[in-house]
């Protein structure tokens, strides 16, 4: 397997998948604007007011669909980095009976609206399997989600032959996934997984054996953030 090479830069750029729905928004919210200013008055409250509401909503919408280039610095054999931006909301055993049918140590990081909803390999290795499911669409942070929910699981083998199941999970407003990966790719820390639109969750079910490194309750930054060592 021949990884690529790294050359260390960062800056913030728009993810391609906003890019309908920020054009669309950008032309219903001129137009609604433009209505209210043509009805009350471009220099009424009311038109002054929706201007301001307006210029926030799509503030946190651009916000939303930020895609800051990253790029891993330090060794990636046998690590496991932040799939995501977002809190890590579990970290215990689980019985995972959708891939593996075994314990595993789950870790979930919840992404709220403000966090970056871009979604990173996990670890360096190849795509063993993907799979989409339809679900409900409950609140992202409750237990049930990561099975109840409309969810893709991406099974990867390390390099070492682990295996580890990504499970990005739609939330109550995420109504699109998107898995970009497929079935024996190779694929490498860096690079892009996937993306969710709007709140939701990404789990990792990994190997018992595998050294966690993070904590309920921690701040994670995707494709920075060690989540994990697999054994080797």
């Amino acid at each position: 397997m021949v990884k690529p090479l790294r050359k260390i830069r960062k800056n913030i750029r728009l993810h391609r998948e906003g890019t309908h729905t920020l054009v669309a928004g950008a032309v219903a919210l001129a137009v609604w604007c433009l209505l209210i200013g043509l009805l009350f008055g471009f220099s009424s409250p009311w038109f002054i007011g929706l201007v301001i509401v307006c210029a926030v909503v799509y503030a946190i919408v651009v916000n939303f669909f930020r895609c800051p280039i990253r790029l891993f610095e330090g060794e990636t054999e046998g690590v496991v980095v932040a799939p995501c931006d977002g809190k890590v909301v579990v970290v215990e055993e689980v019985d995972e009976n959708e891939y593996f049918h075994e314990r595993r140590i789950m870790v979930s990081i919840f992404m709220s609206l403000f966090n970056v909803h871009a979604n990173w390999v996990p670890t360096d290795g190849r795509i063993v399997s993907v799979d989409h499911q339809n679900g409900r669409y409950q609140a992202a942070w409750l237990p049930k989600a990561s099975t109840d929910n409309e969810r893709s699981g991406v099974v990867i083998e390390s390099e070492s032959g682990a295996r580890l199941l990504v499970r990005q999970v739609a939330g109550a407003v995420a109504r699109r996934i998107v898995t970009y990966v497929s079935p024996g790719d190779e694929c490498f820390i860096d690079e892009h997984l996937g993306f969710i639109k709007f709140g939701s969750r990404v789990d990792l079910y990994l190997p018992l054996d595998a050294e966690v490194c993070v904590a309920v309750g921690q701040r994670a930054t995707g494709n920075e953030t060690i989540v994990a060592r697999l054994a080797k």
